[in-house]
C-alpha cells in the first residue's frame, strides 16, 4: 500500500477503506508519511468528501490513535455534553451539575479556548483553586463519589486529531464537515462515554454561518455515533447573538452560578434545560421527554444543581464559597460602560464582535501561547428585541488595562444596531436531529 495511490483515488472521488484509512492515519502518526502527502489527501478529502461509513471509520481511528478512556467502572449510562464553539456560552457548567444531580453520571474532559470562544478548563481555573488536572484514577473515583469531574484533556487523547488539525489550520482546509466531525467525535469517543448530546451552533459568532451548513454537520456527527454504537442527539442552536450576558471566564462563572440560582439570563436558561433533559434521555433516567424537562426544571428552582456545583468545586480543590460569595472571582481593575447613541430597539448584537473584543482585552487566547486574564470580559446589558433609552447602558466591559478600554469601546459600539420597530428574534433552537430521524 502507497500514500500516493490513496491520494490519487481520494482525488478522484472513490471511497477508502478501513485498512486505507488505517495505513494513512497510523502512519501520519507514526511519522512514515510526510505532513505534504498527508496535506495533499486533506485536500481531496475537502472537494471530493467521504461518505457515512468513511468519516465513521476515519473517526474510529483516531479515536484509537492514543490513549481511551475506560469508563466502565462507573455506574449508569455516561452522557457527554459537546457545543461546537460560540460566545457566552456557559452551557456545560449548568448543565452537567443539573444532570449529576438527578443521577447521571458525568465525566468531562473539555478543552481550553482559543480564538473568540471561550473554554471550559479556563472557565473552572478562575475558580480559586479549581484543580482541572486529574489522573484517570482520580477521575474515575470522583465521579463514583459525586456523580461529576470536570477536567482538562490529557495530551494523549487522540493525538491523530491533533496532528491532523494543525495540518487543516495552514492548508486552508478547516472547514471541511467530513474533517470536523471526525476530529469532535474522535475526542468524544476516545474519553469514553455512552452516549452523546450535541449543541451545534449556527450564526454569526459560530463556525457554522448557515442552518444549512450546520444542519450537515450535526446530521453527520450524529450518523457517526450510531455507527459507532453511541446513542447521539444533536440540537442546532442560535449563535447570532451571544448565548448569556457575560463574555470572559470568571464573569462567565458568576453568570452559571446566577443561572443555577435561577436568576440567569431566558435564553441561557432554556437552552440548558433543553439540553439537561436531552440527556436525560439518553441516559434512560425517563423516557417521557415531558417528564425529563419537568425533573430539570424541580431541581433548578430546588437548589439541587447548584448545591452539585458547589459539590465539584470542592471536590477538585476549589474555593466553594463562590458559590455564595462571587466577589471571590477574580475582579478586574477598571470598568467601562458602553451607552446607546439613540433610543430604539435593539435588532442586533454582533456575537464576533463582541467575542474578539473580550479577547483583545485578554479574555482569550489569539496563539495557543497567549495568556489569558481570568477577570476581564465584557457583560451585556441588553439584547436582541430590547427596547433602549438614549445613553442607557448597552454593555459594561472590565480590564485591567486602561488603554484597551477605549479601544475596545468603541468596538462593542460597533456590534449592535439599534432601529425603529421592533424586530423579530430567532428561535434560540433551530432544530434537534436524532438517529431515528436519520
Amino acid at each position: 500500500m502507497h500514500a500516493v495511490d490513496l491520494i490519487q483515488k481520494k482525488r478522484d472521488g472513490q471511497r477508502l477503506s478501513r485498512s486505507e484509512l488505517e495505513f494513512l492515519i497510523t502512519g501520519y502518526v507514526r511519522g512514515e508519511i510526510p505532513d505534504y502527502q498527508m496535506a495533499a489527501w486533506i485536500m481531496a478529502v475537502y472537494f471530493q468528501g467521504m461518505d457515512a461509513e468513511e468519516i465513521a471509520e476515519l473517526t474510529l481511528i483516531m479515536a484509537r490513535s492514543g490513549d481511551t478512556l475506560d469508563l466502565s467502572g462507573i455506574q449508569g449510562v455516561k452522557v457527554d455534553k459537546h457545543s461546537t464553539g460560540g460566545v457566552g456560552d456557559t452551557t456545560t457548567l449548568i448543565v452537567t451539575p443539573l444532570v449529576a444531580s438527578l443521577g447521571v453520571p458525568v465525566a468531562k474532559m473539555s478543552g481550553r479556548g482559543l480564538g473568540h470562544t471561550g473554554g471550559t478548563v479556563d472557565k473552572l481555573e478562575s475558580i480559586p483553586g479549581f484543580k482541572v488536572d486529574l489522573s484517570p484514577e482520580q477521575f474515575i473515583t470522583q465521579v463514583n463519589k459525586i456523580g461529576l469531574s470536570l477536567v482538562g484533556q490529557t495530551g494523549q487523547l487522540a493525538p491523530a486529531d491533533k496532528l491532523l488539525y494543525a495540518l487543516r489550520d495552514v492548508t486552508a482546509t478547516v472547514d471541511s464537515i467530513p474533517l470536523i466531525a471526525s476530529s469532535i467525535m474522535s475526542k468524544k469517543i476516545a474519553a469514553g462515554a455512552d452516549g452523546f448530546v450535541l449543541d451545534v451552533k449556527v450564526g454569526a459568532g459560530a463556525f457554522m454561518k448557515t442552518e444549512a451548513e450546520a444542519l450537515e454537520l450535526a446530521r453527520t456527527m450524529v450518523q457517526i455515533g450510531q455507527l459507532a454504537k453511541r446513542e447521539t442527539v444533536a440540537l442546532v442552536t442560535d449563535m447570532n447573538q451571544p448565548l448569556g450576558r457575560a463574555v470572559g471566564n470568571a464573569l462567565e462563572v458568576k453568570e452559571a452560578i446566577l443561572t443555577l440560582r435561577g436568576e440567569g439570563p431566558a435564553r441561557l436558561t432554556e437552552l440548558c434545560l433543553e439540553l439537561s433533559a436531552e440527556m436525560l434521555l439518553v441516559a434512560d433516567i425517563t423516557n417521557s421527554r415531558s417528564e425529563a424537562r419537568r425533573m430539570a426544571e424541580e431541581n433548578f428552582r430546588t437548589g439541587q444543581a447548584l448545591g452539585k456545583f458547589r459539590e465539584l468545586i470542592k471536590a477538585q480543590g476549589g474555593d466553594a464559597k463562590v458559590v455564595d460569595d462571587l466577589s471571590l472571582l477574580p475582579q478586574a481593575g477598571h470598568a467601562k460602560e458602553v451607552l446607546a447613541p439613540a433610543a430604539g430597539y435593539v435588532h442586533k448584537v454582533d456575537p464576533l464582535v463582541i467575542g474578539v473584543t473580550a479577547m483583545e482585552l485578554g479574555a482569550g487566547r489569539e496563539h495557543k501561547e497567549s495568556v489569558i486574564d481570568l477577570a476581564v470580559g465584557i457583560e451585556l446589558q441588553t439584547e436582541v428585541g430590547d427596547h433602549i433609552q438614549k445613553g442607557q447602558a448597552l454593555a459594561t466591559l472590565y480590564a485591567n488595562d486602561r488603554q484597551k478600554l477605549e479601544a475596545a469601546a468603541a468596538k462593542v459600539l460597533q456590534a449592535f444596531e439599534i432601529a425603529d420597530g421592533k424586530p423579530l428574534l430567532a428561535p434560540t433552537i433551530y432544530r434537534k436531529i436524532t438517529a431515528k430521524e436519520l
